[in-house]
């Protein structure tokens, strides 16, 4: 592992950044633009119908946000100019071939002058349409790398893609690739191509039956969870990423493969501020409906590590790792996460966010201030069943007893109430992997990097990535949470 600097590396540099208005890519354009502003250019993949629209992105969705308030206070009136002069924007589609790009002159650009590739771009709805998922997660893998191959001064092309590939497994979960056709339950027959025809097809059946756009979605989500459990995986993110994975790296050939794993991703730690958090993301919907008083229960392992890092440790790795590993060919993979070094359990979540929200509890609409309690927790899926099975039964006797004047009342109640169980009930599905997860994830390469970076450099506090570090307590009390409020709270 060849590093000396990190910024030497950046400085004069040409990058690609894919999925650029997503939570992670922006912290990336913020970090580069504010530590090394001799960065000759980054190219930035919007999807988007043309320039107009993608400037529109640019500003509604990358430079307007508060993330970028330091570069604004440093940079003053030269904001723009910076801007103009360092951001190339790019139209384009990953789950297309060439990206999906249409400007031919800035294509050959690009191809001349790119020097580093980061993939960022991912649908991470764990219950995506099938289709919509392999385009952007693993055809839009294959689309990259094969563009990439096609730029001459590439030196190292960065892949995002998520611990979580591991699907269920548990014990200590090393970084090793995934190989082509590999299944996690030991079923044969994956075959990539065969899963972009079987979708294809079904898309064309639903339509054929003059379904409604609603339900041919539906119908593809449903499809693509029953592909994914297949093959042993629990979701369609997870699988369409984990066979992303293995086109990398069945067709890099001597390309310079980076593939970062990052876990489960939280707000900034200390860069560009503390706190800094965008969206729903997977723990916080459940600081959301707690701090709102909604989230009466919890279904969880509630000793089970829940294996979080901060986005800017996440992007830190990213940006030293494709420091390291330019010009050298072959496949390295980083786990990005804390569970092997620093681990934080769900007890812990449910300390917090009572303690926290006791002390600074949300104010509703009315003006009165939200009070929690201590939130139930269910340690089984067949406790919760038995719950939702219970409430299902109370609802249906009180149908039984309503005089007939309130019954088209109750009808409508009962239906709404009904589907917000089914819906419930595939959420926790959707989820459950994560809540009772017994794996720990191996980081030996992550720590490595992180030693190259201590040791060859002096950027190891602007490049900072180890989970130990973080004093946990401090960091949901005073930063995620407050964060989460200030951000994520509507």
């Amino acid at each position: 592992m060849e590093l000396e600097s990190i910024l030497q590396f950046i400085q004069n540099k040409n990058i690609l950044v894919t999925g650029a208005t997503g939570f992670l890519a922006k912290i990336f354009v913020e970090k580069i633009l504010r530590v090394q502003p001799n960065v000759k250019k980054l190219y930035l993949l919007l999807r988007s119908a043309d320039t107009k629209s993608a400037t529109q992105r640019l500003h509604n969705e990358i430079i307007g946000k508060d993330l970028f308030r330091v570069l604004r206070e440093k940079w003053g009136a030269g904001m723009n100019s910076i801007v103009s002069e360092k951001l190339t924007l790019v139209p384009g589609d990953i789950s297309r071939e060439d990206l999906g790009l249409k400007d031919s002159n800035l294509r050959e650009e690009m191809l001349s002058q790119i020097d580093v590739i980061v993939n960022l771009a991912a649908s991470t709805n764990f219950d995506e349409r099938y289709d919509v998922a392999l385009g952007i997660n693993t055809l839009g893998a294959k689309h990259v790398l094969n563009f990439a191959k096609q730029c001459v001064k590439l030196k190292v092309l960065v892949h995002v893609s998520t611990a979580y590939v591991c699907g269920e497994k548990d014990g200590l979960l090393l970084e090793n690739p995934y190989h082509m056709g590999e299944t996690l339950n030991g079923t044969s027959g994956l075959d990539i191509d065969n899963e972009i025809r079987q979708v294809q097809e079904k898309h064309r059946e639903l339509r054929a039956e003059g379904l409604t756009e609603e339900a041919i979605t539906s119908a593809l989500k449903d499809f693509g969870l029953k592909r994914a459990n297949t093959y042993g995986w629990p979701n369609t993110y997870v699988f369409t990423k984990a066979m992303g994975e293995m086109l990398l790296g069945d067709q890099k050939e001597n390309l310079p493969l980076v593939i970062v794993r990052p876990t489960i991703i939280t707000s900034t730690y200390k860069e560009p501020f503390p706190g800094w958090v965008e969206g729903i993301r997977t723990i916080d919907s459940l600081a959301v409906g707690y701090g709102k008083g909604k989230l009466t229960f919890f279904l969880c392992d509630i000793n089970a590590i829940a294996d979080v890092i901060p986005a800017d440790m996440v992007v830190n790795a990213i940006i030293a790792a494709m420091a390291a590993h330019a010009n050298q060919p072959g496949e390295v993979i980083y786990q990005v996460g804390s569970s092997m070094r620093n681990p934080v359990k769900y007890s812990n979540f449910q300390d917090y966010g009572f303690r926290f929200f006791t002390k600074k509890p949300w104010i509703n609409k009315d003006g009165t201030p939200v009070k929690v309690g201590k939130v139930a927790v269910m340690g089984s899926m067949t406790t919760f069943h038995r719950y939702m099975t219970i409430r299902y039964l109370l609802l249906l006797k009180g149908l039984e007893v309503v005089n007939t004047a309130f019954c088209e009342y109750f009808k409508d109640t009962y239906v709404d109430l009904n589907r917000k169980i089914k819906f419930v009930m595939r959420l926790v599905e959707l989820y459950r992997p994560y809540l009772f997860f017994k794996g720990v994830f191996d980081d030996m390469n992550t720590e490595k990097l992180q030693m190259a970076v201590r040791e060859n450099t002096t950027e190891a506090e602007m490049f900072y990535f180890d989970p130990k570090c973080v004093n946990w307590d401090d960091y949901f009390m005073n930063i995620h949470l407050p964060g989460v409020v200030k951000y994520v709270f509507k």
